[in-house]
């Protein structure tokens, strides 16, 4: 796949990819950030509670790819592949995460933070 701009959609929370066959696909920030390439190496690792997760910027790193950044302070590269296998997959990896976070017990919703007075 390659990769010609994208757009991010602040108000919507997701990432349009456009492509030089003129496809347009857009992800979540959420699953973007579930997925991030480094949770691949990591399975065992749940992500959790990134249902507000904002994407911030993303930097062209050439041959490797593009690196995001999230407003979580995590950052991944992610190749071109990796974002065609994720657009391929979206709908099978979706499921398959919202099951494994209700097994766990975990959430999408955001964490808050309380402060005692």
């Amino acid at each position: 796949m390659i990769i010609t701009g994208f757009i991010i959609n602040n108000t919507e929370n997701n990432l349009t990819i456009n492509t030089v066959n003129s496809k347009v696909s857009q992800l979540s920030f959420e699953y973007l950030r579930v997925f991030s390439p480094t949770t691949e190496k990591q399975p065992q690792a749940l992500v959790s509670h990134k249902k507000s997760i904002m994407l911030t910027t993303i930097d062209n790193v050439g041959k490797h790819g593009y690196r995001l950044y999230f407003d979580d302070q995590h950052s991944a590269i992610y190749s071109s592949d990796y974002l065609e296998l994720l657009i391929k997959e979206h709908d099978q990896r979706w499921q398959h995460y919202l099951s494994e976070l209700k097994s766990s017990g975990h959430s999408r919703e955001a964490m808050i933070n309380i402060t005692q007075l």
